[in-house]
């Protein structure tokens, strides 16, 4: 166009690119970059790994022979029975960090810069979680070998116990995208890190991982067997071979196919928390 004898050229504003095979490239990039990030973040990764050990050694220990499974009060038996609530507990808690790394990029305009590209909409969101589940499966390593160390031992193979630990980060998987959706309706980090935890506890208190539901009142007890973390926690136990004998499996349908009811919890969650993600980072940043 011109005006007065000078030529103005408009800008296109980049279109995002569409495809499923363009949105795995975009989430894949966005997933590298968060986690060459990560890398050069090393006390984030190592402060991420004492919590869940600490809760391994004092659980292990400070009620470990205090509480009857199976009605039995073995310190072993209890090892064996905490564990996949601890590793459960784990990868649920990772949420309060992926909500914060978002609100963090929201604060600092990276997200506003990401969208000024012609990438797919929600790969920022899709990479962000990915990365999220690399961090979380390597504390997971790492917590499984404190575990053996204090006593914690599979009973089923490997190839049902890497069964399970695949349910604890689809789990957690899951709940990444909870946090997602908490990191773009707060302003800042330390709301998305709070926000993050509140609901957490009693999700993972009310529930089997770390006393049997058995013991708890009827209400309680109810929600805790139809608790999706109840769920996970219940097939890594079968698939690990953790259920002492004795153990009594409540009658309610999770608890006696956890491993179907598990992979529900975990799909439902994913398919609605992305919506609701993809479509809150749209308004957010619009």
């Amino acid at each position: 166009m011109s005006t007065g004898g000078r030529t103005l050229t408009r800008t296109a504003v980049p279109k995002a690119r569409g495809g499923a095979v363009q949105s795995v490239r975009d989430s894949l990039v966005v997933a590298q970059r968060n986690l060459i990030r990560m890398a050069r973040i090393p006390e984030v990764v190592i402060f991420g790994l004492v919590q869940p050990i600490m809760f391994v050694v004092l659980f292990s220990y400070v009620f470990g022979g205090s509480i009857a499974v199976g009605g039995s009060t073995d310190p072993a038996t209890y090892r064996e029975f905490l564990m996949a609530g601890i590793f459960a507990q784990t990868v649920t808690f990772a949420t309060a960090g992926a909500g914060a790394g978002i609100a963090d990029d929201m604060h600092k305009g990276l997200i506003d810069r990401f969208r000024s590209l012609p990438m797919a909409r929600g790969a920022v969101l899709t990479g962000r979680t990915l990365a999220d589940l690399v961090q979380t499966a390597l504390t997971l390593v790492v917590l499984a070998i404190v575990a053996v160390i204090v006593g914690w031992r599979i009973h089923n193979g490997i190839g049902q116990a890497l069964a399970g630990f695949a349910l604890l980060l689809l789990l957690g998987y899951a709940f990444s995208w909870i946090g997602a959706l908490i990191g773009l309706s707060v302003r800042t980090p330390e709301a998305a890190t709070s926000g993050g935890l509140i609901w957490l506890f009693p999700l993972t208190f009310i529930s089997n991982a770390f006393v049997p539901a058995d013991n708890m009142p009827t209400v309680l007890r109810h929600i805790a067997e139809w608790n999706p973390f109840s769920a996970t926690v219940q097939a890594a136990r079968q698939l690990f071979g953790n259920l002492p004998a004795g153990y009594p499996v409540p009658a309610a349908w999770p608890m006696q196919h956890p491993v179907w009811a598990s992979l529900l919890w975990s799909v439902l969650i994913i398919a609605a928390f992305r919506t609701l993600s993809v479509r809150k980072y749209r308004s957010a940043t619009g």
